[in-house]
């Protein structure tokens, strides 16, 4: 999820053509990471600010176009395919807390090929997790409170369970994958927003669920419990500034890929929650919002927000 926006930003919108990037310069990034590009630019104009991504095994990247209320699906050639565009809210969104606009926020991609994904508009009608089946139709299949704004989703393929991070009541909910009521699942302090957005980013790893807070800067791991319980929340690393979404390397125990929005960075984050800063604005970074990696290549999601120029998908290679 993004940062809070300066009014005159909001109010600008600048027209980028979606296509393949030209040949990229030599990539700045720093190792482990290296050949870095923009590998498709997104209209701004027309609110296509890619906020989450998932990806599936024949190389489309499922995308949230956050302003759009769109789903969309990314071919590695770079074409862009509209699946679905939400309702939007009577009262244009104008209560949705904290940002004042309707916007689809995390999505994930279960085996079947069905999306899950979130939509937050402060209307009680709207706001919640939504599914969109192969050739269907989106659906909501379970309701959050309008008080809320849901935004980083994970989906536990054993327990059919999907987490969803809530930035402005600074919760996690756990919603069944069939649909259904959503349990507050944790709402540990380490979650709560310190002034705008907590919870943020969301992920199942190696038997807990991590969440990152956007106002503190920290990653958080909290144990799941027998019967599914949370268990206490444990800060794993601060002095993230502006952190967004993040993804697990794979690459040694519990080794982090991080996107910083509001510094225009991403970092890589060691488990005893040391940085290194592996990708800037001199990479093609335009205030990035997710990351998501399929073998050694790491997908990156700009949104522009701040920059208001450039909404982007970067690629990157991950080295040894």
């Amino acid at each position: 999820m993004f940062t809070k926006l300066p009014k005159s930003v909001m109010l600008t919108a600048a027209a980028i053509a979606v296509a393949m990037s030209a040949p990229a310069p030599a990539s700045a990034a720093t190792p482990p990471l290296d050949h870095a590009r923009t590998a498709v630019h997104f209209d701004l104009a027309k609110g296509r600010t890619p906020e989450n991504i998932a990806l599936a095994s024949d190389g489309t990247a499922y995308v949230t176009f956050a302003k759009a209320r769109q789903i969309a699906a990314v071919s590695r050639r770079g074409d862009v395919r509209i699946l679905a565009t939400l309702p939007a809210p009577a009262d244009g969104g104008v209560h949705t807390p904290a940002l004042r606009f309707p916007l689809t926020t995390g999505i994930v991609r279960a085996h079947d090929g069905t999306l899950y994904f979130l939509y937050a508009t402060g209307t009680a009608d709207l706001t919640g997790v939504w599914r969109l089946r192969p050739g269907g139709r989106p659906q909501r299949i379970s309701a959050l409170p309008a008080t809320g704004l849901p935004n980083g989703l994970a989906l536990d393929a054993r327990t059919r369970a999907l987490y969803v991070t809530d930035s402005a009541l600074g919760t996690i909910w756990r919603v069944p994958a069939s649909g259904g009521t959503a349990t507050a699942w944790s709402t540990d302090p380490a979650l709560a927003p310190a002034g705008f957005l907590g919870a943020n980013g969301l992920k199942i790893h190696n038997g807990a669920v991590w969440a990152t807070n956007l106002d503190k800067g920290t990653i958080v791991r909290i144990p799941i419990l027998p019967g599914q319980r949370a268990g206490t929340a444990q800060v794993t690393a601060t002095g993230l500034t502006g952190i967004d979404d993040f993804a697990f390397t794979g690459r040694g125990d519990d080794q982090i890929i991080a996107a910083l929005n509001t510094v225009n960075e991403v970092a890589l984050v060691r488990p005893d929650g040391t940085r290194t800063t592996v990708l800037t604005a001199a990479d093609g970074l335009q205030g990035p919002t997710s990351i998501a990696l399929r073998g050694n290549t790491v997908h990156v999601l700009s949104a522009a927000y701040l920059t208001a120029k450039d909404p982007n998908l970067l690629l990157a290679r991950l080295g040894r």
